[in-house]
């Protein structure tokens, strides 16, 4: 199968690896002179350094090329968006000019002005005609350019792209489950790296692994109550872009969410925890307009509300965690 990866960042860069084992992947990044070096070094050094690139796989910085890659047999190909959710509109006007077979986007997280889920913001620029969807789950770039087994989850209305994407991405090492909860996967994606952040804090104070458990626990009740609000299946957040995602992201030294975190246990600045990261951390990005989107529908997010003020309302990581303790008893 044909398939246009367009985002040379670490996550595109490890999928195109991945993929390319089984598939003709172009991988396209917008900077021309990046490009080139990757097509020297053919290693992604500033994203991905010490994992090779395939020598079958294309590279390129005409975004021309890089669309005609997969129109010529729509239904033998696959378009993957790999940006940040900041980077997603940008990119869907830029598709408008083409004639594109469908979208598969990798990120996750609320576009910060309008708080819009990926989806939204897809359908908001092309409407619907173009099969469109997202692939999500546990997953670290590292260890997916390693070849380290992996299980996703890609979600779409349109079920013949649920197949295409299952035909091309499952196998070897990789598992792919589909699903029509399109709703439900964003929001796992989204909320879940504002409960890492919470959860690296913790792990920065040494609060200690029943603190990282009761974080974890109650965080994915936050994902599901506002995950039903909006529209989502309360079966979705128990799967693998839910409580999967979730326990990764929270638990695992590759995260960049639970990375800030930790810096903010240690006092540092969030610009120079963002700085140092040299990567997006989307939980900083959509902490405030995911406690928007649940004021707006009355959804209860205390850890959300926590995080939210340690970043922006400046209000340090003790008392975040003491405003969280203090809260009165409920039922579960």
């Amino acid at each position: 199968m044909k398939i246009t990866i367009l985002g040379a960042g670490a996550w595109g860069t490890a999928l195109a690896i991945a993929l390319t084992q089984r598939n003709d992947v172009m991988l396209w990044g917008r900077n021309a002179d990046a490009m080139r070096e990757l097509a020297a070094q053919r290693e992604n050094l500033a994203y991905l350094p010490g994992f090779p690139l395939p020598p079958s796989l294309h590279l390129t910085a005409d975004f021309a090329q890089a669309i005609a890659h997969v129109s010529a047999a729509p239904e033998q190909s696959l378009l993957v968006i790999a940006s940040s959710v900041s980077g997603l509109r940008a990119l869907a006007e830029q598709l408008r000019a083409h004639a594109i077979p469908n979208i598969v986007w990798l990120c996750k997280g609320l576009e910060e002005q309008t708080c819009l889920l990926p989806h939204q913001i897809v359908q908001e620029v092309l409407g619907d005609a173009v099969p469109a969807g997202a692939l999500s789950g546990p997953s670290f770039a590292q260890e997916v350019a390693k070849g380290l087994p992996c299980a996703l989850s890609f979600a779409s209305h349109d079920n013949d792209l649920r197949e295409r994407v299952v035909a091309a991405v499952h196998g070897g090492n990789i598992r792919i489950y589909s699903s029509d909860d399109l709703i439900g996967v964003e929001i796992g994606g989204a909320v879940k790296n504002i409960l890492a952040i919470a959860t690296g804090a913790a792990d920065g104070l040494q609060l200690g692994l029943n603190a990282r458990a009761a974080l974890i626990t109650r965080g994915l009740a936050e994902i599901s109550r506002l995950g039903i609000a909006l529209g989502g299946r309360a079966e979705t957040f128990m799967g693998l872009s839910g409580v999967g995602d979730l326990i990764l992201t929270c638990t695992g030294d590759l995260s960049r969410n639970r990375r800030v975190g930790l810096g903010l246990a240690q006092g540092k600045q969030l610009d120079l925890i963002v700085a140092e990261l040299g990567h997006v951390a989307e939980g900083v990005r959509c902490a405030e307009s995911v406690r928007a989107l649940a004021a707006r529908h009355g959804v209860d997010m205390p850890i959300t509300d926590a995080v939210a003020g340690a970043l922006f309302d400046g209000i340090s990581v003790p008392e975040m965690v003491k405003l969280l303790l203090s809260r009165d008893p409920r039922e579960e």
